[in-house]
């Protein structure tokens, strides 16, 4: 039997980049909080809530800090957020994934110039709101083919669509083709990270192929669950785990392949000892 690992599985250089950040902040002896988890998965957070990191989950809780260094996760936060940190005195670092912070830029000054702003995605991720935070008038989100073709506004005014930059690719196509038939005057930005796509491409070509799939990542990751719905598209057999002890294979003599990817919060230490796992027992 096979084992095949995807190349692009584990941290993208974003999470990597704002898990090293938070980590560097933990020897300086300071009060350290994260504007939410740094990424999503629990194993890391969990790590560092041993390290004296703790979690601040709502600005209401932000507004009671008189001291201490605040990080801004991966995801990023609304303008509002930074604007609370600043007039709290705190120190902020500031470890928003650029991929995102670039998208941050691209709305602002796209609604400041009076675009309708859409974005593509789930409304209720962390992301999402941060990016809904740098809209200067009208924004709308959108995820799904009914949302799109419900949406309705005057024609003349402009759109700038973006989207989520762990949204999946297909479906970001398919939604941007919807609204390019409304006849609005668009302008779209695809701002689905390079490594995004790149993931969803490589997971949809060896679900293929496998007789089973497992997908390793957190489970309020959106990235992750893009990945298991790709994969569950290719393969039946896909099982979405978050650490091996989730894992319960039971696979017939016939299996010749088994395919393995991760989202972009999963720790490769967690990827390894999977893979050894399948390895050595199957």
């Amino acid at each position: 039997m096979e084992v095949v690992l995807a190349k692009t599985a584990g941290f993208c250089f974003g999470v990597k980049r704002a898990v090293e950040q938070v980590y560097e902040q933990t020897v300086t002896g300071k009060k350290i909080y994260t504007y939410g988890p740094i990424i999503h998965n629990e194993e890391v957070v969990k790590d560092l809530e041993k390290k004296g990191v703790s979690v601040i989950n709502d600005e209401e809780e932000l507004k009671t800090l008189a001291e201490g260094t605040v990080v801004i996760r991966s995801h990023g936060v609304e303008k509002k957020i930074y604007d609370l940190i600043e007039a709290n005195g705190l120190q902020c670092v500031d470890a928003t994934c650029p991929f995102v912070k670039k998208i941050h830029g691209i709305v602002a000054k796209e609604s400041e110039q009076g675009k309708n702003i859409i974005i593509i995605g789930n409304a209720a991720h962390p992301e999402v709101r941060g990016i809904r935070g740098w809209c200067k008038g009208t924004v709308s989100v959108i995820e799904s083919a009914e949302e799109a073709l419900k949406y309705e506004q005057k024609t003349e005014i402009p759109v700038c669509i973006v989207s989520q930059t762990t949204f999946n690719y297909k479906k970001f196509q398919e939604l941007v083709e919807i609204f390019l038939k409304k006849g609005y005057d668009i302008s779209v930005v695809n701002t689905i990270c390079n490594a995004t796509e790149e993931r969803q491409t490589e997971a949809r070509r060896i679900a293929a192929d496998a007789d089973c799939m497992i997908v390793i990542g957190g489970t309020h990751s959106s990235n992750t669950r893009k990945l298991y719905e790709i994969c569950s598209e290719e393969c039946e057999n896909t099982y979405f785990i978050q650490t091996l002890d989730d894992l319960h294979l039971d696979l017939p003599k016939s299996t010749r392949l088994v395919g393995i990817t991760a989202g972009a919060s999963t720790p490769n230490n967690i990827i390894e000892e999977v893979q050894n796992y399948v390895r050595t027992n199957f």
